[in-house]
């Protein structure tokens, strides 16, 4: 059986903001029925695990207003129309923790949320760091803190990180670092 929808027509406009663009398609089911998908467009966005040679892990906290709650992440941010990942993880993880690095190392692509947004996230791991300074955008509020990758391994298996991008990057770093 084909599983792919078709769709029909497109309202665009819906919502048009700085962040995200929210369209409506009507469709049609692989069994020819016809029903609505709701999109929101979003440009996508980076994430960087900053891996010290002791093997502690630069993590950000921040309070996130959709979660109504503090989250422990990796630094990260989203990408402008266009940018590179790989230029935006650079940019962020200098920006929310002050340190830098001369290459990252790709970890993949994700998808935040398949089932109604485009958002695409890219990931990389980060070594050989120097630190800068730090250098928040305006009305950005964060914490940078040192936790071993270890324990960061532990938390994401007794579901005390929350953060999906976050989880993605600590099991891979591990698995890549050991």
């Amino acid at each position: 059986m084909d599983l792919k929808e078709k769709i029909i027509s497109t309202r665009d406009n819906i919502f048009d903001g700085r962040i995200f663009h929210v369209k409506v398609h009507d469709i049609e089911l692989p069994d020819g029925k016809r029903s609505k998908r709701e999109i929101v467009e979003h440009h996508g966005g980076v994430g960087v695990i900053a891996v010290t040679p002791e093997r502690d892990v630069l993590m950000v906290t921040q309070y996130r207003i959709a979660a109504d709650e503090m989250m422990l992440e990796i630094p990260a941010g989203k990408l402008e129309k266009g940018e590179n990942p790989y230029d935006a993880g650079m940019r962020e993880l200098e920006e929310e923790t002050g340190y830098t690095t001369d290459k990252l190392e790709f970890l993949g692509e994700y998808y935040a949320t398949p089932g109604y947004c485009t958002e695409k996230l890219s990931i990389y791991l980060a070594a050989d760091l120097k630190y800068k300074g730090q250098h928040l955008d305006p009305g950005e509020f964060l914490n940078v803190t040192k936790i071993p990758l270890d324990k960061l391994y532990e938390m994401v298996m007794q579901n005390e990180i929350r953060d999906c991008k976050t989880a993605i990057a600590i099991l891979k770093a591990k698995a890549i670092l050991g």
